[in-house]
């Protein structure tokens, strides 16, 4: 048997590293199926117009996606003990909106185009319906075969410590910037009062109402009226007071003002490995400034690329809500 020279085990390897996938691109389906990204803003659009709350909700689905086993939509299959049964996954509104869409792409284009990036494409129309700035979506990914609830224990949590962010999202290739960056995706969206309520109650013996002293006294009292100690948990207040509809660096300002719902988020301020971020973006002087809609994007493109499938791996699901 002859031996393999070491050009031959080249063209052997670089064979390989072409079916396994290199990634993905922006134009992924530009010759298989031209009309997927029409098709899901077309869709994203129409339910959009019914119901504005698909905007934020489709964004933090690709985003809790991603940060758990990767981009590759096991967040909408369904299933008893699946990511999609948790908390915070079962509350999140748009998974209509995936199906629709996929629905749509099938029927033009059957079994070419991942639900991943439906997802990820989705997630970029609804900033984009909120008044953000749109970015160029790199496509390409593959559906993954595997959901687990217990897995969702890994997601960046309203309780969690500026370390702890840190150190979730550096597991996921994403620095400090992208932190602060993509936690601005709270300017559109709300929260439930279950989810906050114990910074307003009892939190602290060192402010005279008892609530996180990071928080402005008004705004306090402002939150305490929408969530009384025992009131409906489930009321949903502003996650970006005053602008809570459109895309916008005015989080930052909350944040800057103890305006911060979420605890996670006012800690970013009161930490001076990420505040600086927060400065830049408020435009503070003597900081090089940065575009918080600028930088979303590239964030965005980051994050959505981490733990991809692609070339052979995964699947290509028919329907996004089970494997195939």
């Amino acid at each position: 048997m002859e031996t393999p020279t070491l050009l031959s085990l080249l063209l052997i390897a670089m064979a390989a590293a072409l079916v396994q996938g290199q990634g993905t691109r922006v134009g992924f389906y530009s010759r298989t199926c031209p009309q997927a990204e029409s098709i899901v803003q077309k869709t994203v659009n129409s339910h959009f117009q019914s119901n504005p709350a698909i905007a934020p909700g489709l964004l933090r689905m690709h985003f809790h996606d991603c940060f758990v086993r990767g981009c590759d939509a096991s967040i909408l299959i369904n299933g008893t003990s699946t990511e999609k049964t948790t908390i915070p996954n079962s509350l999140l509104k748009g998974y209509d909106v995936i199906d629709d869409a996929k629905t749509q792409i099938e029927a033009a284009c059957p079994r070419v185009v991942s639900c991943a990036d439906i997802l990820a494409l989705a997630a970029r129309d609804s900033v984009v319906l909120t008044k953000g700035l749109t970015w160029k979506v790199p496509t390409g990914r593959r559906d993954g075969r595997v959901s687990l609830a217990s897995d969702v224990n890994n997601l960046p949590g309203p309780r969690d410590s500026v370390e702890v962010q840190k150190k979730k999202f550096a597991d996921k290739g994403l620095n400090d910037q992208d932190l602060v960056t993509l936690v601005g995706g709270h300017t559109i969206g709300t929260a439930a009062c279950q989810t906050f309520r114990y910074r307003l109650y009892n939190f602290s013996t060192t402010t005279a109402n008892g609530a996180d002293p990071s928080m402005d006294a008004t705004f306090v009292t402002q939150l305490q009226t929408l969530c009384p100690a025992n009131g409906d948990a489930s009321r949903r207040v502003g996650l970006d007071t005053g602008s809570s509809n459109t895309f916008d660096a005015s989080l930052f300002t909350n944040l800057k003002n103890g305006r911060g719902v979420l605890e996670s988020d006012q800690r970013l301020w009161t930490d001076a490995s990420t505040k600086t971020f927060l400065q830049r973006f408020l435009g503070v002087r003597g900081l090089s400034g940065l575009n918080f809609n600028v930088e979303f994007g590239k964030s965005m493109v980051k994050m959505s690329n981490v733990g991809v499938k692609t070339g052979t791996e995964g699947e290509i699901r028919k329907v996004c809500s089970s494997i195939n």
